[in-house]
């Protein structure tokens, strides 16, 4: 039977995928506090649904950046589709396409960027590059200039990532990045060094590089996010990289109403991590998400079914997000706010 729900395509996609392998997508850091916290934070949050509204017609597209999409529900950049499936990131390009979104390509991909920009353009799939910094600064920069070639329309800078998270499971099975006999696409002479150390003064230097719009993903404060805006980029993704950085750290959905009351308005907010049903999307987006991205979901419906189970996961969460909104009488996106959310009370230490 075909699933009906995200979660029913995860059990599939562990059928699929070696131990090890499996592991590696799904795990977090330590003692995975914050990887579970990214789950049970969604199931905290009440909705106060409005009645006698007509919903006969749910509305549900919106822009990113510009760039229409048929629904507020992107594709994270993860890395490693390979080790999912053969044609890997092609194929989950393919089928985001086909679904109306859009997707952040990891430059640690196991297909290069430039092929899944050729594969995009078959399916109009709009396209981001994730972007790390490297010790390497020329490695950085020609990554930069090969997005830009290529087509994608905004660099993704991720920010957590002063050092890797210590991923237990990962250091059990002995798994490299990206798992073995696959390797980093983009890289010819195998996978470059982190740069240690990041600053503001790096986005400083990526805007004289590069004329694409600017986001920075890994924020999770209000502090930070007045920074960003301070330092001009076009949009920011909260997020605790599903899980797999700081343990302990808040829920993204748990940092997003303090990103989005500092921003107010003045970039674009979207948010990743946990999000497994067309509900959770209706929360972020009352919380003052413009748009949200998933991760590992699209992992799974890849693994199940190639392109066309990254297409229907997408499709599932969207037919869910439709049927919310409907009955929460929410019949557009501009009538989702924060009236709709009730929040748990914080315990008192």
């Amino acid at each position: 039977m075909k699933p009906i729900n995200v979660s029913e395509y995860e059990v599939l996609a562990q059928q699929k995928i070696e131990p090890g392998a499996w592991d590696y997508y799904q795990g977090g850091s330590d003692d995975e506090v914050t990887l579970r916290a990214n789950r049970t934070a969604f199931e905290r949050i009440r909705l106060r649904p409005r009645v006698l509204v007509n919903v006969e017609t749910i509305s549900m597209q919106t822009s990113v950046l510009g760039t229409p999409i048929a629904m507020p529900i992107m594709v994270a950049p993860t890395s490693s589709h390979c080790v999912a499936y053969p044609e890997g990131e092609c194929a989950t390009t393919r089928g985001t396409g086909a679904a109306g979104s859009l997707m952040i390509a990891s430059c640690v991909s196991t297909r290069t960027l430039e092929e899944i920009a050729e594969e995009a353009q078959k399916t109009a799939c709009p396209l981001w590059f994730q972007l790390y910094v490297f010790n390497d600064i020329q490695i950085t920069e020609g990554l930069v200039r090969r997005a830009e070639q290529a087509g994608y329309r905004a660099l993704v800078l991720t920010v957590d990532t002063p050092r890797l998270g210590k991923r237990e499971r990962d250091l059990r099975n002995n798994v490299i990045i990206p798992p073995a006999p696959h390797r980093a696409a983009n890289f010819a002479a195998g996978h470059p060094v982190f740069r240690p150390i990041l600053t503001w003064e790096t986005l400083a230097w990526l805007r004289g590089i590069t004329h694409l719009p600017l986001l920075i993903k890994g924020v999770l404060t209000a502090e930070d996010a007045l920074l960003a805006v301070q330092h001009g980029v076009d949009g920011i993704i909260v997020s605790n990289h599903g899980g797999r950085q700081l343990d302990g750290a808040l829920a993204s959905i748990e940092a997003l109403p303090e990103v989005a009351e500092a921003v107010e308005g003045r970039c674009e907010i979207y948010v990743d991590g946990g999000i497994r049903r067309g509900t959770d999307v209706l929360k972020a987006l009352a919380l003052g998400a413009r748009a949200v991205f998933i991760g590992r979901p699209t992992l799974w419906g890849l693994a199940v079914n190639g392109s066309e189970g990254v297409r229907d996961v997408l499709e599932i969460l969207h037919a869910e997000l439709e049927l919310a909104m409907a009955l929460s009488g929410r019949p557009t996106l501009a009538s989702i706010d924060r009236s709709l959310v009730k929040l748990p009370s914080m315990a008192v230490l």
